[in-house]
C-alpha cells in the first residue's frame, strides 16, 4: 500500500470535512442564502468620503462650524445660469429669490445664502451670466445623500428664466456612490465570466473549473453579509466593495486552484478519493492557511490607520480572506469528496489535447507536465548572478517615478467628465473668482474684542500666499474668518499656509480647518501611524514564514523580494495617474496629484497578494526539499510544480482587478489597474527570475537558522515533507540522483 493510501495518513480534519459531505454542502448553501439576505442593501449604507483623520484639527473645527456657523460649510451648491442675461436682471433675480426662499424651507437643508442676498463678488461669475445659492445639508452621508436624493429633482432643470444645475460636496460624493456601484456591477458581470474561461482552460475539466468560481461566489456573498453588519457599528467605505470582489474571487481562486491541482496530482499518483483530500489538506491546504494568514496580517495593518476608508478595506478584505480560506479548506474537500475522479469530468481541451496526452488518464501530469517550467528554472539559476542583478535593477528604475509623487485630496475630478456635479464644480473652479467653499476657515473661540478680531484679521491678511481674508462672522462667544489662499486650493502654497495659520498667535484659541488643512492633517496622520502599519505587516510575515520553513533568511528574503514585486506599481501609479501618461486612452482627468491614503492601501493589498504567491512557491519547495534534501533540485522541483499554476492564478486575479480598473471614478480605476500590474509582476517576475536566482546564490545556507530557533521550529512549526535526510553518503547519493534529473529536464533545452 502507497503511503498516500494509507490510512494514518488520513487525519482528524479530513475525516471531519469529509464525514458528512452532502450535509456540508447543504449547510453552506441554507447560510450563503441567509448571506445574500443579510448583505442585501450594503452599498446604500456605506459612505464616500474617509478620507479625513477623525481626531486632526481640521476635523474637529468643520464640525465646530457646521454647528454653530452653518453657512460657513456649504455642501449643497446651486449652480443658477442665466441663459446669457445679467444675473443682476429683475427677471433672473426675481426667480432665484424664490428659489433662495424654496431652498430654506426643505427639511434637513440649514444656511442657505445666494449671490443675490449677500452681493458677494465670490458668488458670481466673472462674466456676471452664472451665480450660486448655497447651503448646508444637515446629517452624516447617508441622510444627507437621501435628502439630496429628496430635494434635486425639484430644483434641477429650467426655471422661468434660470436653469439649475446640483453640484457641492455631497452631491459629488452621492454620485461618487452611485457610478462606484453601476461600475461594480459590470465589473461583475465582466470577470466571472472570463474568470471561467479561464480556469476551463487551466484545469480543462468544466467541474474542476466551476468548483473555484463557487468558493468566490460564497467568499463575496458572505462579505457583504460582515459589511452589512460592520455598517451598523461604524462607518464604512462604498470602495471596499470593489476589493471584497477582486478578492473574493481572485483569493478563493487561488486557494482553490492549489487544493484541485494538488488533489488531482494524488489521484493521478494512485491515491482513493479520502487519502488524496488527505494529502492534499496536509500541504496545499496548510500552505493555503498560512497563505490566507499572511494576507489577513497585511490588511489588517491598516487598522491602525484612523481614516475609515482605509479601516474599510481591512474589514472587507480580513472577513473575505478568511471566508475564502474557509470555504477552501471546509466546503472545496467536501465536494472534491463527492466528485472524487468525476472532478475530471467534461473535459473541453479534449480535442485540442495531442494524441500522446490523451493516453493519460484526465487530470494526470503528462510526461511534460511543468517541463518548460523546469528547465526555466535550470537556466536562470545557471546565470543566477545576471538575472538577479538586471532583474533588481529593471525593477528599481520602474519604480524611479514614485520619487517625485505629490500628495492630495480627491475631488469631483475622479468623476466622468459628463457628471452634473463635476461640471458644476469646474464651472465654479474656472469661472467664479474665489471659489466658493474651497477657502480655509480660521475658527476663534473664547471671548474676543473687536479690535482683537480686527488686529488678528490684519495679520493674516499679511502672511505669504494670503489672497484675500473675509470675516469675522461673529457667533455666541465664537467668530471665523474665510481665508483665500493663492494658487490651488491643495498646492504646497495652500498646505504652507495652513501651518503658518495654525502658528499665528491670538488671544483666542484659533483652529484652521478647508481642503488644504485636511489634507496637511491625512498626511501627518498618515506619516505617524506608516511605520507601526509597515512593522506590524514585517514582523508578522517574518514569523509566519518562518513557521512554515524553519528558515531565518528565507523571510527576509520574502519580504524584500516582495517589496521590489511593488517598485512597478508604485512607478506606474506616478507616472499614469500623477503626470497623466495615457489619460485619453484611460478615460481620466490627472489632478497633478495622488490621492494620500491610496499608496498605503495599495501597498498593503498587493504586499498581501505577493506573500500569497510567495507561500505557494517556498512551501512546495520546502516540501521536496524536506523530502529530498537537495536544495538545487527543491527550487526546480518547487517552479516545476506551481510556476504555470501561480502564473494561472496571477492571470485570472490580473482579469479581475482589470475589470475593476474599468470603472469610471478615478481612484478605483487605479487601484484595480495598479494591483493587477503589482500581481503580473509579482508571479511573471519575481518569483520567475528572482526567487530562484537568489536561492542559487544563497544556496543550502537559505535554510539556515541557529540552534535554538531551529528547536522552536521543531515544536511549534509546520513542516509539509519528511524531515530531510542527514549529511552524508545517503544525502549525496540523493544529490546525485537529482542531478541526473536535473541533466534529463535540460537535455532537450
Amino acid at each position: 500500500m502507497s503511503e498516500v493510501n494509507s490510512p494514518e495518513r488520513v487525519g482528524g480534519w479530513t475525516r471531519l470535512v469529509t464525514a458528512r459531505p452532502r450535509l456540508s454542502l447543504l449547510a453552506a448553501l441554507v447560510i450563503t442564502a441567509l448571506a445574500v439576505f443579510a448583505g442585501s442593501g450594503v452599498a446604500d449604507r456605506m459612505g464616500s468620503g474617509g478620507w479625513e483623520a477623525p481626531d486632526a484639527e481640521s476635523t474637529y473645527t468643520t464640525r465646530v462650524l457646521e454647528r454653530e456657523f452653518p453657512a460657513s460649510q456649504p455642501n449643497l451648491l446651486l449652480l443658477v445660469d442665466s441663459g446669457g442675461a445679467s444675473v443682476d436682471d429683475p427677471a433672473v433675480a426675481a426667480e432665484a429669490a424664490r428659489l433662495t426662499e424654496r431652498l430654506a424651507g426643505e427639511r434637513g437643508i440649514t444656511g442657505v445664502g445666494s449671490y443675490w442676498q449677500t452681493t458677494s463678488p465670490a458668488l458670481r461669475s466673472e462674466d456676471g451670466h452664472e451665480a450660486i445659492v448655497a447651503a448646508r445639508i444637515e446629517g452624516d452621508e447617508k441622510t444627507a445623500g437621501d435628502t439630496l436624493d429628496r430635494i434635486a429633482p425639484a430644483y434641477r432643470g429650467v426655471h422661468g428664466p434660470v436653469e439649475v444645475s446640483v453640484g457641492g460636496p455631497v452631491a459629488v460624493r452621492h454620485e461618487m456612490q452611485t457610478i462606484i456601484q453601476e461600475d461594480l456591477l459590470r465589473a461583475e458581470l465582466i470577470a466571472l465570466p472570463v474568470t471561467l474561461v479561464l480556469l476551463v482552460m487551466v484545469f480543462g475539466s468544466a467541474i474542476a473549473a466551476l468548483l473555484p468560481l463557487g468558493v468566490g461566489i460564497v467568499a463575496i456573498l458572505g462579505t457583504n453579509a460582515v459589511l452589512r453588519g460592520i455598517t451598523e457599528l461604524t462607518d464604512v467605505s462604498v470602495f471596499a466593495q470593489n476589493l471584497t470582489t477582486a478578492l473574493g474571487l481572485g483569493l478563493a481562486i487561488d486557494y482553490a486552484l492549489f487544493i484541485v491541482r494538488r488533489f488531482r496530482e494524488e489521484l493521478a499518483s494512485g491515491a482513493d478519493t479520502r487519502a488524496a483530500i488527505g494529502t492534499t489538506l496536509r500541504t496545499a491546504g496548510r500552505t493555503v492557511l498560512f497563505s490566507a494568514l499572511t494576507v489577513a496580517v497585511s490588511l489588517a495593518a491598516m487598522m491602525v490607520f484612523p481614516q475609515y476608508f482605509l479601516r474599510s478595506f481591512a474589514y472587507a478584505g480580513i472577513a473575505v480572506v478568511l471566508l475564502a480560506a474557509a470555504a477552501a479548506l471546509i466546503l472545496l474537500p467536501a465536494a472534491l469528496m463527492l466528485l472524487g475522479p468525476r472532478v475530471n469530468s467534461l473535459d473541453l481541451r479534449r480535442l485540442l489535447r495531442r494524441r500522446t496526452d490523451r493516453k493519460a488518464p484526465a487530470g494526470e501530469p503528462t510526461e511534460g507536465s511543468g517541463r518548460g517550467w523546469a528547465r526555466f528554472a535550470v537556466l536562470v539559476m545557471r546565470r543566477a548572478p545576471v538575472f538577479a542583478v538586471v532583474t533588481t535593477v529593471g525593477l528599481i528604475l520602474l519604480g524611479l517615478p514614485f520619487l517625485g509623487v505629490k500628495f492630495g485630496t480627491a475631488d469631483d475630478r475622479q468623476l466622468p467628465s459628463t457628471a452634473e456635479s463635476r461640471v458644476v464644480q469646474e464651472h465654479i473652479r474656472d469661472a467664479f473668482p474665489g471659489s466658493p467653499g474651497g477657502g480655509l476657515e480660521v475658527l476663534a473661540e473664547g471671548a474676543a474684542t473687536p479690535a482683537q478680531y480686527s488686529d488678528f484679521r490684519a495679520r493674516i491678511s499679511s502672511l505669504p500666499g494670503v489672497q484675500r481674508v473675509d470675516g469675522p462672522v461673529t457667533g455666541d462667544g465664537s467668530a471665523y474668518f474665510n481665508v483665500l489662499s493663492e494658487g490651488e486650493a491643495v498646492g504646497q502654497e495652500a498646505q504652507q499656509l495652513v501651518r503658518e495659520l495654525r502658528a499665528e498667535p491670538a488671544p483666542f484659541d484659533t483652529s484652521v480647518t478647508g481642503a488644504a488643512a485636511v489634507l496637511v492633517d491625512s498626511k501627518d496622520a498618515i506619516a505617524d501611524r506608516l511605520p507601526w502599519a509597515v512593522g506590524i505587516i514585517v514582523v508578522v510575515t517574518l514569523l509566519l514564514v518562518f513557521l512554515l520553513t524553519g528558515s531565518v533568511l528565507i523571510p527576509v528574503q520574502a519580504v524584500v523580494l516582495n517589496a521590489l514585486s511593488l517598485t512597478a506599481m508604485f512607478g506606474a501609479v506616478v507616472w499614469v495617474f500623477q503626470d497623466g501618461h495615457l489619460s485619453g486612452l484611460l478615460s481620466f482627468t490627472s489632478t497633478g496629484d495622488i490621492e494620500t491614503t491610496l499608496p498605503v492601501l495599495m501597498f498593503c493589498v498587493a504586499f498581501g497578494l505577493s506573500m500569497d504567491y510567495g507561500v505557494f512557491l517556498i512551501s512546495r519547495i520546502k516540501e521536496e526539499y524536506d523530502r529530498t534534501g537537495d536544495h538545487e533540485h527543491s527550487v526546480t522541483f518547487g517552479l516545476r510544480h506551481t510556476g504555470g499554476l501561480i502564473t494561472a492564478a496571477a492571470v485570472i486575479l490580473a482579469v479581475v482587478m482589470v475589470a475593476i480598473g474599468t470603472s469610471r471614478v478615478t481612484n478605483t480605476k487605479m487601484l484595480g489597474l495598479g494591483i493587477a500590474l503589482a500581481v503580473l509582476m509579482d508571479a511573471m517576475v519575481v518569483r520567475s527570475l528572482l526567487v530562484p536566482s537568489v536561492m542559487k546564490l544563497m544556496g543550502r545556507v537559505t535554510w539556515w537558522a541557529p540552534k535554538p530557533l531551529r528547536a522552536f521550529h521543531q515544536r511549534f512549526g509546520l513542516s509539509e515533507g519528511e524531515p530531510a535526510p542527514p549529511e552524508g553518503r545517503d544525502a549525496d547519493k540523493m544529490s546525485e540522483q537529482r542531478v541526473q534529473e536535473r541533466d534529463k529536464i535540460t537535455a532537450g533545452a
